[in-house]
Order: structure tokens, then C-alpha cells, then sequence
């Protein structure tokens, strides 16, 4: 997915939210989007998502299946919590009843099966943000855009969001997000850009420590014989252990809690047995 050129005003005539926003997509991808309140981070995701139109520029590419949590979840609408999920995969293309039991599957993961036939209207903030996160992942999106999804889950539900945001990247999927809190996927992404003066910028410096800084030791356990799935985060080397399935991974620290949870989410899973700071070889003491 591409945007060249991209813009857009407040109001026709009005003042420009975003202008000339070049920005490439590639699949399998984490992304952040990093500024200060009024910089136009959520105008860039409504543009990504295709919620709202360009201004001016153009987006292409952007993929069939891209969903969308908004920053704020809409709960006046006349459905049930499982009827508004089954509504929306069928929408999605997931047929007869293969839409009510992602539908069910995605509630019970979040915690909130038991709210399942209670309406919209009538669930609590945090409630209806699990569900304006389930609606968005019931349909395994190519593009995941995630505004401030985070905000107001609980603790389980934000772990379960984590790891639904490696499986979608492990996936072949791409992730755009924005979070309030520095340390929401810490280390994680990809790539990291802030908006500032109607301007996106790479954060050139996101992945140029990794090679340089300390680096993490992994030993996981999967079934016996096979390698690490493809494409892990971070590209770590590994070495093979004895023959019970044990793999040895080192990774840069910047990338291990997301190579962590790209494993915890292959299927089948692997199983971590030690994670250990590997000593530092710069002459500087690790911390």
C-alpha cells in the first residue's frame, strides 16, 4: 500500500491536517505513528483505513480485508454485542455460521463471552472496546489499523491484544498504531513515524541500535525436528539443541519481546524455557 502525496484539510478551505505524506506499506510489517495531540495521527489512520478521503495525493494498493479501531467506538447501533460481530464478518466474508463463531471466539478471548447478548448501548466503555477491537480481528485483516485501541482494556485484554497484533504481523499482515503510552510494544515495531508540522518523518534511528546495542539469548522448545517459523521479528540466528525440539535464538533487545510473542502466537506454539541477557562484547557493562 502506498500514499503519495497525500493531504487533507480540516474543512474545505480550511487549514491542512496532513500535507505531502509519502509512506509505503510493505506487508508483515509493525508500524507506529508517534506525535503530539492535534499533529493529525488519527486523520492518517482514517486516510490508511480509507475512512476518510485524501484532500489530495493518492492511495493505492490499499488491501481487501483492512480493519479499523477508532480512538473512539461508536455504541449507539442497534445490535447485540455477538449480533454486531456476526453482522460484521458476514460483511467481512465469512459465511453461515462461520461469522457467529469467530464472533463468539473473539468475545470469549477478551473476556467478554458473558456481555455476548447485551446491546451495544448498554455495555460498559471497557466492554465496547473489546468489542471495537474483536470487530476489527474476527476476519484476519491484511491491514490492521489500531487508534488508541488499547485504552480502557483491561490488563488480560491488552496482553490479548498484543499478541493478536503478532499474529496478525506473523500472519503476513500489517499493523499501524498509535498509543498514548511509549511503552505499548516497546521494541516491536518495524518502524517508527512522527507527525510534526502537517509532516510525516521516519524516525531513522528505530532500528539502527539494534545491531549494536545488547542482545537477547531465547531458548524455546518446539515440536522435535522443526525450525522457527519463517520471518520472525528481528531476523535472530539460532542454533539447534538437542533433539527434544529445543532451539537456541538471539536477537537484538530491541526485537525480543516481539520475537517472544511472534512464538507464544506460531501454531503449534513454541514453549520458552529461558530468556537471558547474552553478555555484552563492547567492553560496556550490560544493564
Amino acid at each position: 500500500m502506498e500514499l503519495r502525496g497525500v493531504g487533507r484539510r480540516y474543512s474545505v478551505g480550511g487549514p491542512w491536517v496532513l500535507r505531502g505524506v509519502d509512506l509505503v506499506l510493505p506487508s508483515q510489517r509493525l508500524i507506529r505513528v508517534e506525535g503530539t495531540n492535534g499533529t493529525g495521527k488519527s486523520t492518517l489512520l482514517r486516510l490508511l483505513a480509507g475512512i476518510d478521503p485524501p484532500t489530495e495525493g493518492r492511495v493505492t494498493g490499499r488491501p481487501g480485508r483492512t480493519a479499523y479501531v477508532p480512538e473512539r467506538f461508536p455504541v449507539a447501533l442497534p445490535f447485540t454485542a455477538a449480533g454486531y460481530l456476526t453482522h460484521l464478518g458476514r460483511i467481512h466474508g465469512l459465511r453461515g455460521a462461520r461469522a457467529a463463531a469467530r464472533a463468539d471466539e473473539w468475545l470469549e478471548r477478551f473476556g467478554a463471552a458473558r456481555h455476548a447478548r447485551t446491546v451495544l448501548s448498554e455495555l460498559s466503555k471497557g466492554t465496547s472496546q473489546k468489542v471495537a477491537v474483536a470487530q476489527a480481528l474476527l476476519a484476519g485483516p491484511e491491514l490492521l489499523v489500531l487508534d488508541e485501541a488499547w485504552t480502557g482494556l483491561d490488563s488480560a485484554a491488552r496482553t490479548q491484544l498484543d499478541l493478536a497484533v503478532a499474529e496478525r504481523v506473523a500472519a503476513g499482515g500489517t499493523v499501524v498504531f498509535v498509543d498514548h503510552d511509549p511503552r505499548r510494544l516497546a521494541g516491536a515495531a518495524d518502524d517508527v513515524y512522527a507527525l510534526a508540522g502537517n509532516a510525516l518523518v521516519r524516525d531513522t534511528g528505530v532500528n539502527s541500535p539494534a545491531g549494536h546495542g545488547p542482545r537477547v539469548r531465547i531458548v524455546a522448545v518446539g515440536p522435535p525436528g522443526a525450525a522457527p517459523p519463517d520471518q520472525l521479528p528481528g531476523g535472530p540466528t539460532y542454533e539447534r539443541g538437542p533433539a527434544d525440539g529445543t532451539v537456541q535464538l538471539t536477537v537484538a533487545a530491541a526485537h525480543s519481546d516481539a520475537l517472544l510473542r511472534a512464538l507464544l502466537a506460531a501454531r503449534p506454539p513454541w514453549h520458552i524455557r529461558e530468556v537471558s541477557l547474552e553478555p555484552a562484547t563492547t567492553g560496556q557493562a550490560a544493564s
